[in-house]
């Protein structure tokens, strides 16, 4: 079943060319594996590409940030290298599944809902903000918040072997989960928010 995209205003990135590159085709079958592949749900997967892209297969960010997911070049090249994707970044199979599988390291690294603000800012960012209070951009706030509203709508299974049940709240959950990123300073107080909007929490648990 084909899913339409939502305007996100300033979080959609800019598009060139333009509108006659809008996809219009069914991307259903794509972000069904990549929800497959990665263990993300439909719903998680949808949300992200319509709030980074509205759905444009060309979209350039101005940070140069690419396709439906907007992934940074960095960051596709070394998604890219380890899932053995294609040499196209705006490939939409392939960015889309880029995109989830850079969700799942975010999740796996941070939690929910804390994995939408590191795939906005990037991981280095986010550390820097849990370390030392720097603030997170405004976008990523508004991010976060636009992402999680849609994301609590639905109650999609995050599974990975196990299956964890996870429901996102803006008002109540917290941005931050208390997990360590690998190969990170394990004295950052990750369950520690330096941001009054924010309220510390822990790592979902597993469902039974």
């Amino acid at each position: 079943m084909p899913f339409s995209f939502f305007l996100a205003g300033d979080l959609a990135a800019s598009s060139a060319p333009a509108a006659s590159t809008i996809i219009s085709q069914n991307l259903t079958a794509h972000v069904s594996e990549a929800s497959q592949r990665f263990g993300i749900p439909e719903p998680w997967i949808r949300a992200v590409l319509s709030v980074e892209s509205n759905g444009n297969v060309r979209a350039v960010s101005p940070k140069g940030a690419m396709g439906l997911m907007q992934i940074m070049p960095q960051t596709w090249q070394g998604l890219r290298s380890r899932y053995g994707f294609g040499s196209d970044p705006f490939d939409p199979h392939d960015n889309i599944l880029a995109g989830t599988a850079y969700l799942r390291e975010m999740y796996d690294r941070y939690g929910a809902p804390g994995f939408l603000a590191a795939y906005n800012a990037g991981p280095g960012r986010y550390e820097a903000h849990m370390k030392t209070a720097r603030k997170l951009p405004n976008e990523t706030v508004s991010y976060v918040k636009a992402l999680t509203q849609k994301i609590n709508q639905t109650d999609a299974p995050l599974t990975s072997g196990a299956t964890y049940k996870v429901k996102l709240s803006w008002i109540n959950a917290p941005l931050f989960a208390a997990t360590v990123m690998p190969g990170s300073d394990s004295s950052i107080d990750h369950g520690k928010s330096h941001d009054d909007l924010f309220i510390p929490s822990s790592k979902p648990s597993v469902a039974p």
